[in-house]
């Protein structure tokens, strides 16, 4: 049971290369979340428009002009052989070569993202990569959409505003669950069974569990270090688990409890798998860009405790707790 994503250069010197600090945990906003729990397939382009080698660069400066885009993928036997922009089209015409055919200019060296791979991801390779677009792939490799920065703009830009519209009518309802209930111990449970190697959903438990924190009227910096932590323990159920597992969360007025159990392979050093950058996710994990050794680390700065329970070939239970002694989920102080 190890943590996530491999870092990149560019995460080495920010938060996703490094533990999280109390000061990060704070820092957190509302776009940043986003940038998370948005998947590609969310904001990118899926209808397409495509061109061949042996198109003339002037059959497509027509195609990208009449539909008002600056590039696209380049199709063989139907396979992504490589893209061409109007970057490219400018560097020809600079050569008077308008006449010459796709396959001399075009770009054959692709990056490409998932379609299931959150916005955060895409805007590394956006940044390290120095490109425009990004084919979008699925778990097969087959092309089914294109996505540019501005798509990503126009993605945060449209759930902000849904947020605003939608989330503050289902908080007030949700914050008033404890209101009126009169027990000795109220809990409110949440249970999600997570799929091991569902890379495609990865994510989307945390996210559900973030959103009915707040609308159950949970401090946003609370809510986000429990998001950020369920996060890292759902990405382990998925990477590190043989049949996947259970990720639970308990409510309670004062107390956040999360966990996560799963029935193998068991971890033999846990002392071990606590430092930070110690990881053994497989190659093949690794290249899809995750297994980088710093969720559990990332999980212990976030909660105010962390238990792991763990037996070589049986399973393992993490269990984190969140504390919150001075306002309850009403929002009133306790008196």
């Amino acid at each position: 049971m190890c943590p996530t994503r491999t870092p990149t250069e560019q995460e080495k010197h920010g938060r996703r290369g490094r533990p999280i600090t109390d000061r990060d945990a704070n820092e957190i906003n509302r776009v940043e979340e986003l940038s998370y729990d948005l998947k590609v397939r969310d904001v990118m382009t899926a209808k397409l428009f495509t061109t061949t080698p042996q198109a003339s660069l002037f059959d497509v400066l027509e195609l990208l002009r009449l539909n008002r885009i600056s590039g696209v993928p380049v199709i063989q036997d139907d396979e992504l052989v490589g893209i061409i922009s109007i970057e490219d089209i400018v560097r020809a015409m600079e050569r008077n070569d308008l006449t010459e055919l796709v396959g001399q200019y075009m770009t054959r060296a692709l990056a490409t993202v998932f379609n299931y791979d959150s916005i955060y991801k895409a805007m590394q390779t956006f940044a390290e990569r120095k490109v425009g677009r990004l084919p979008v792939v699925d778990e097969t490799n087959r092309l089914v959409g294109m996505i540019t920065k501005g798509d990503i703009t126009r993605g945060i830009l449209t759930a902000l505003q849904k947020d605003y519209k939608e989330e503050e009518v289902r908080r007030y309802r949700a914050s008033h669950l404890f209101e009126d209930i009169i027990s000795d111990r109220t809990t409110l449970v949440l249970r999600y069974n997570i799929k091991a190697h569902d890379f495609t959903h990865g994510g989307n438990a945390s996210s559900n569990i973030k959103r009915a924190l707040l609308r159950l009227g949970a401090d946003p910096q609370i809510a986000r270090r429990c998001g950020i932590a369920v996060y890292e323990a759902e990405m382990n159920l998925i990477i590190h688990t043989t049949h996947g597992g259970i990720l639970k969360l308990e409510v309670e007025p004062h107390r956040i409890t999360m966990s996560t159990t799963d029935d193998g392979p068991g971890i033999s050093d846990v002392n071990q798998v606590l430092q930070p950058g110690y990881s053994t996710a497989t190659e093949q994990v690794r290249e899809m860009g995750f297994g980088a050794g710093m969720g559990l680390v990332n999980i212990k700065r976030c909660v105010d405790s962390m238990d792991i329970e763990s037996t070589v070939g049986k399973g393992t239970k993490l269990i984190m707790r969140i504390h919150v002694p001075t306002e309850n989920f009403n929002g009133r102080k306790d008196g």
